[in-house]
């Protein structure tokens, strides 16, 4: 099995912290790296596999080393670092002199885990997003993991759009390497982001949890909203766990009331596709060297939080009317689809305690 072979500072509680470092099914690459969380922590670790002549190695050196912080949103920043370091930790074994200046140097940069930590402040409650504002939140280096996100799913992204706006439980499973998974984790729960003030008081914190195995699994069935990511096939079995299973571009949910919001309607397929025509501007744009500071990051972010800000400023103010009516032109002038939505705008409604009534039925006409 797996052991934590050396750390800092040494009383720190690190249970389990051993296999979250290092995915299962890792002997099978030569490196990787990984976000996971680790109680109200966060950690970068970074995985290498070395071959060698060694019978009580079985042919083969493997380690992680990695970091923990009580936010995931600096620790790209040591990617390099670590990478470095556990090529340095397979080469040259009990070797630490360089961890240890590294730890001496940052520990006065990080709150300790007795401050307030900053992952317990859920995305979705930031004030506002642009480019100049946020580059904390980005966990990529280079930035590139939206652009990857959308190529992969495609319209999909739609269907985790409106599963992480409603807290679901979300799990997506890969083989190893995980690395580019746990991007997916971030760039699903980026789909969620609300800038409107007084919302969200009581709904469910949008978590990324990253990297999890089965050794979360008593510590997952407390949580009622999160996205995560495994290599264990095991997980899919283990339906209590979860409600959305991302299997490759697979979506599925094992609830009947959530399989209508599988569907592609309409509505989606046209905020798709404004969505890659804005990603074609923001190209051409940056080809003729008219806006080099855009991103897609950028783009990505500020489409999907424009989009739930006009649902909910729209729920808001019906919910503050008189009749307190929600109408098809409403469910329209929203983006959404008045019939292939039907059951999505239920379930918002419900999530967010929107006091509302929706009256956007199709009557049949013969």
């Amino acid at each position: 099995g797996n052991m934590v072979e050396w750390c800092l500072p040494q009383d720190i509680d690190l249970e389990g912290v051993e296999f979250k470092s290092m995915a299962s099914g890792s002997h099978k690459i030569q490196s990787d790296f990984i976000y996971f969380r680790k109680g109200l922590c966060f950690g970068l670790a970074c995985f290498a596999n070395m071959p060698v002549e060694s019978e009580l190695e079985r042919g083969a050196r493997m380690k992680s080393v990695g970091i923990l912080s009580p936010s995931y949103t600096l620790l790209y920043r040591y990617m390099h670092f670590l990478e470095n370091q556990v090529r340095h930790q397979l080469e040259m074994p009990g070797h630490y002199s360089h961890l240890e200046a590294f730890y001496d140097d940052k520990k006065g940069v990080l709150p300790d885990s007795k401050g307030t930590p900053t992952s317990q402040q859920p995305v979705h409650w930031l004030p506002s997003i642009h480019r100049y504002m946020y580059p904390e939140m980005k966990i990529t280096h280079p930035a590139g993991c939206m652009s990857q996100f959308i190529k992969f799913f495609g319209e999909q992204i739609l269907v985790l759009w409106k599963f992480a706006l409603l807290r679901k439980r979300i799990l997506i499973f890969s083989p190893p390497p995980v690395g580019v998974v746990c991007y997916r984790v971030y760039c699903c729960c980026c789909l969620a982001n609300v800038s409107l003030p007084g919302l969200g008081g009581t709904v469910p914190e949008s978590k990324p949890f990253f990297y999890v195995n089965v050794a979360d699994i008593e510590m997952l069935e407390t949580e009622v909203s999160y996205v995560a990511c495994t290599t264990e096939k095991i997980f899919e079995e283990k339906r209590d766990l979860y409600d959305v299973y991302v299997d490759n571009q697979n979506v599925k949910t094992h609830h009947e009331h959530l399989q209508p919001l599988l569907k592609i309607n309409n509505a989606d397929k046209e905020k798709y596709q404004r969505l890659n025509d804005q990603r074609q501007m923001l190209m051409y744009s940056q080809e003729v060297g008219e806006d080099c500071s855009s991103c897609e990051e950028d783009l990505f972010i500020l489409f999907f939080m424009e989009q739930n800000n006009r649902i909910f400023q729209t729920l808001m103010e019906v919910s503050a009317s008189q009749d307190k009516t929600l109408t098809a032109d409403h469910a329209r002038g929203m983006g959404l689809d008045p019939q292939g939505d039907r059951s999505f705008l239920m379930d918002l409604l419900e999530v967010y305690g929107i006091d509302v009534m929706l009256v956007i039925d199709n009557p049949c006409c013969t």
